[in-house]
Order: C-alpha cells, then sequence, then structure tokens
C-alpha cells in the first residue's frame, strides 16, 4: 500500500506535507509560538532561521532518502498541525520516533492521540517497522495524556537528552512494538482495549526529572 496516501478516522485524517503547505504551516506556528514554544527543539549554537519552505523542502527529502514521513494532520479538512515520523532505521533496529504539534485552538478534540494512531498503524503494517517511540518532556502533560491514552509502554528517563527553550531538558521515553499491537493500535484505543497503566512512570523516575 502506499505510505503517501491519507488516513482517516472520524473527523482526523493524516497526509503526506506538500509544499503549498507552507503558508498556513507557518501561520499556524507564528500564532501559537506561546502555546508550542516550551515543547520546540532549539539548537545549542543559538537561533536558526524559520523558513517554513525550507523545512518542507527538507522534510520532503528525508522522505524521499527513506529516513521519514511527515504529516499534516487536519481536523475536517482544515489543517491543525504537524506529525513527524523521523530517524528512521531499517536492518536490524527497525525503529522510527515520532514527534509533533497542534495548533491550540484544536486541543482537546482528539487530534493527536487519533494521529499518532493512525501514523503508527502506518509505520507497523505498511513500512515494515518494529519498534515506534515517543519522547516527551515531564512538564508537557498533554503529550502525557496522548501516551497514556494509546497504551504507549514507559522506557525510561533520559537525562538531558534534546535541547528545548535554551538548555537541556530531561525526556521521558515511551515506546510500542509491532507484536503488542496486532490488531492495530488505532482499533486497540477506540475500542478501550489500551491499557493506560503501561504509561504508568515509576516515583523513582520523577524526582530525577524534577517533578
Amino acid at each position: 500500500m502506499d505510505v503517501t496516501a491519507p488516513r482517516q478516522y472520524g473527523p482526523v485524517s493524516i497526509r503526506l506535507v506538500k509544499p503549498r503547505d507552507a503558508r498556513v504551516l507557518q501561520h499556524e506556528l507564528l500564532a501559537n509560538r506561546t502555546w508550542l514554544r516550551p515543547w520546540e527543539a532549539t539548537s545549542p549554537d543559538g537561533p536558526v532561521s524559520f523558513d517554513m519552505k525550507l523545512g518542507i523542502r527538507r522534510l520532503l527529502q528525508q522522505y524521499r532518502d527513506g529516513a521519514g514521513v511527515p504529516y499534516v494532520m487536519e481536523y475536517d479538512g482544515e489543517v491543525a498541525g504537524q506529525l513527524n515520523v523521523w530517524g528512521i532505521a531499517r536492518g536490524s533496529l527497525s525503529s522510527a520516533t515520532i514527534g509533533y504539534w497542534v495548533s491550540e485552538r484544536f486541543a482537546g478534540r482528539g487530534i493527536t492521540p487519533t494521529s499518532v494512531a493512525l501514523a503508527t498503524d502506518v509505520c507497523f503494517r505498511e513500512l515494515g517497522l518494529h519498534r515506534m517511540e515517543i519522547c516527551i518532556r515531564p512538564e508537557n502533560l498533554a503529550s502525557l495524556r496522548v501516551v497514556a491514552k494509546l497504551g504507549f509502554r514507559y522506557e525510561g528517563l533520559r537525562r538531558r537528552f534534546i535541547h528545548i527553550s535554551g538548555d537541556w531538558r530531561d525526556h521521558y521515553a515511551f515506546a510500542l512494538v509491532r507484536e503488542e499491537v496486532p490488531e492495530g493500535v488505532l482499533q486497540r484505543w477506540v475500542s478501550g482495549r489500551a491499557s493506560e497503566d503501561a504509561a504508568a512512570i515509576p516515583a523513582a523516575d520523577r524526582p530525577a526529572s524534577g517533578r
């Protein structure tokens, strides 16, 4: 099957990003600076230029190279954010990582968990990957709810893992492997069979992360 084909569940859909998406995505990012800035990766070398056209070209080149799949998330056909499958590794690792952002005006509509479930199913079923990972700052309670809803399994604390807001920040790592979801991530979630307990963070990791 074609991994570029749009995937949809209810009003939520994901599709491959296109160059023509640059203007609306840049508008959403600029309009949501206060909402998104605490979670956005930054460069330890200093500020970098904000050019969505260039960013999309780079994402699509990574897609052509087999290193990632960049999606746009939509709600009722309106662009609501981005979801990127990145760091695709083949061979004995056969894994990838998911990152995403959603506009504040679309928060609370189930867009992110639905999109993550759709993308993970594509990665397992059509790309043939074995493991999917999501890394989240301990302070990002909304994203922690996403992995809990979908039954992603907590794997550990990664100290000073990603540079965000001017410093290296701790992240919690969550993952699923294909054997855990033979029916698919989306189907397991909507049928109520995803265990939120899988994402529980042990007490030993909470003080270490400052929470």
